[in-house]
């Protein structure tokens, strides 16, 4: 007979025995928000049955800790496997920091390119008015009327 899956119940059970082992910086109870955001983005139901109490999230450190809570040999197993996801998360993370500073580099050059296009821009579109004006000028020019009366001499 194979083994019983240990139920996520008895793994918050657990984890309430043992409130004094799992401090904030290592676990957290989600918000009505997160949770409907994360059971959005997971595509789960909501109708009918599903959880009464809001889920916990634990962080690296947390999930560490999770291997003093827990004993099963599947989650010894389990243990392994996130500890080993969290080197590699931390290794991927460590190796694009590089790669993230350029792509910061670039966004930075791509927003002055846009705020120096702009400025051009905006120098066009005074340049453009101002021919427009002048071309009036040309078109329509305004024509003095023949003054009537006498000239003093020295004006």
């Amino acid at each position: 007979m194979p083994a019983k899956k240990p139920a996520t119940k008895s793994l918050n059970l657990a984890v309430r025995r043992n409130a004094d082992r799992f401090p904030e910086d290592f676990m957290f109870q989600l918000n009505e928000e997160e949770f409907k955001n994360l059971r959005f983005q997971i595509e789960t139901s909501s109708a009918y049955g599903g959880r009464r109490y809001l889920p916990y999230a634990f962080r690296e450190h947390g999930v560490a800790m999770l291997s003093s809570v827990l004993r099963s040999d599947r989650a010894v197993q389990i243990r392994i496997l996130i500890v080993r996801a969290f080197v590699r998360l931390r290794h991927v993370l460590s190796s694009n920091r590089v790669l993230a500073a350029r792509i910061e580099k670039l966004s930075q050059t791509v927003k002055d390119h846009a705020s120096l296009f702009e400025m051009v821009m905006q120098d066009i579109k005074r340049e453009e008015a101002e021919l427009e004006h002048e071309i009036y000028l040309m078109k329509a020019p305004r024509r003095r009327k023949a003054q009537i009366g006498f000239v003093r001499p020295g004006k």
